[in-house]
């Protein structure tokens, strides 16, 4: 609730309130164009505005650009706002502001709508109605306040946005790099060599297709042992035994999620053969086969189950380029043919072990590691400021939105 250092008012006498309507079937269609753009509710929201998949002849109910939708259905309380006319079906309501500034009513609508959700949970099927939205309380200030708020948090929405965009970027690099790096590499000089159209004599045919004259073809058995987890066990643990390990979910894409591990049994001479030690690779055989990461050493002793092989270098192969390699074979489909197809896919040992992979000079090899590093690093320092952006915008919502920390003009700032 709004503090006591504003008055309270409901939505419904700050705003018009459109409750959705499905159109009849028939009326809507996947071919844009054929119609107005029809939402059916939050699963077409994106971060600030929506993104339609259906359009709609005749629709019933249509909301205007500018106003505010909120999600009336499960999960009640998502909010977006209208870049242009929608027909909204009846997981959506639309809140046009009339009586307050229509920036500040959508923060403010955004904030205090968890109220609604402790409505909608109280129903068998988690959903509020027109009353309960226009019943909903929301403070009630001065206009000139209002808008000084709204000019606040509109700043802080573009920061976060820019800096959205900038990781939006980073990551079409990262995601192109992976092909032209590893298919192209660098020179004496450390830039990217030009293309295979551009500069033939350059390159040379190779199972992997085209690849640079200095490099070779290995498969991973060769520069890799590759060893293959242990079995679950069901023999209660001892206690003296009982370790860490991780399992398929523990392996994401370029790290290691040890938020949830379980423990099991190994034995002395298990835990050597199952130990991890830092810049080991650790591959799903499983789920999605072949997600991979790298062990960094998050504990001081911890090993792996049978969902997961472990790969450590043997001949020098640069690990961290090794985990480069492993997303961009996902991304190429080159585990399909090395992947067991039984009931459930998986990558057995032996097909691992014989997967090709390119071999760049060892210089090389390091240069092209650095390179994805680096840019790992500036994807990093953009995610942690976005963390930083949302974590003040969420103090900022709750200051200003409930009056605790009141926006002055100059003029009654004071002395």
């Amino acid at each position: 609730m709004p503090s006591s250092a504003w008055e309270t008012t409901t939505l419904g006498t700050l705003a018009h309130v459109e409750m959705g309507q499905s159109p009849a079937s028939e009326l809507v269609s996947e071919s844009e164009g054929s119609g107005v753009p029809f939402l059916q509710g939050n699963a077409e929201f994106s971060a600030l505005h929506p993104t339609p998949r259906l359009w709609c002849r005749k629709p019933p109910k249509m909301c205007r650009r500018g106003d505010s939708l909120i999600s009336v259905r499960a999960p009640v309380g998502a909010i977006n706002r209208a870049d242009q006319e929608y027909c909204i079906g009846r997981g959506l309501a639309a809140v046009r502001f009339t009586g307050a500034n229509a920036d500040f009513g959508y923060h403010a609508l955004g904030y205090f709508s968890t109220a609604l959700r402790r409505v909608a949970q109280g129903t068998t099927f988690e959903a509020v109605g027109g009353f309960d939205l226009r019943s909903l309380s929301v403070p009630r200030c001065d206009r000139a306040e209002q808008d000084r708020i709204a000019a606040i948090l509109e700043t802080l929405d573009d920061a976060i946005r820019r800096t959205e965009q900038v990781i939006g970027k980073l990551q079409q690099m990262k995601q192109g790099l992976l092909h032209d790096l590893l298919t192209r590499g660098v020179d004496e000089n450390g830039d990217l060599r030009p293309s295979p159209s551009e500069a033939p004599h350059l390159y040379k045919d190779s199972p992997l297709g085209r690849i640079p004259r200095g490099w070779r073809v290995s498969i991973v058995g060769r520069e890799f042992e590759v060893q293959l987890g242990k079995m679950l066990s069901t023999v209660a643990k001892t206690g003296r035994y009982s370790k860490p390990y991780l399992n398929n979910k523990a392996v994401q894409w370029e790290r290691v999620d040890t938020r949830e591990l379980q423990l099991m049994d190994f034995t002395p001479s298990e835990q050597a053969k199952f130990s991890l030690l830092p810049g080991d690779l650790l591959v799903c055989e499983g789920g999605e086969v072949g997600r991979t990461a790298m062990w960094q050493g998050e504990l001081r002793d911890c090993y792996f189950q049978k969902a997961v092989h472990r790969l450590r270098p043997t001949r020098g192969y640069e690990p961290r380029l090794m985990l480069r390699y492993m997303r961009f074979a996902a991304i190429c489909g080159r585990f399909t043919e090395f992947t067991s197809q039984t009931s459930i896919a998986h990558l057995t040992q032996e097909k691992l072990s014989i997967l090709p992979l390119p071999l760049p000079p060892a210089s090389e090899q390091r240069q092209l590691a650095s390179m994805f590093d680096g840019l790992d690093q500036r994807l990093t320092l953009e995610v942690q400021g976005r963390g930083k952006l949302f974590t003040l915008k969420h103090g900022l919502l709750h200051d200003l939105l409930t009056g605790r920390v009141r926006v002055l003009l100059p003029a009654e700032a004071p002395e």
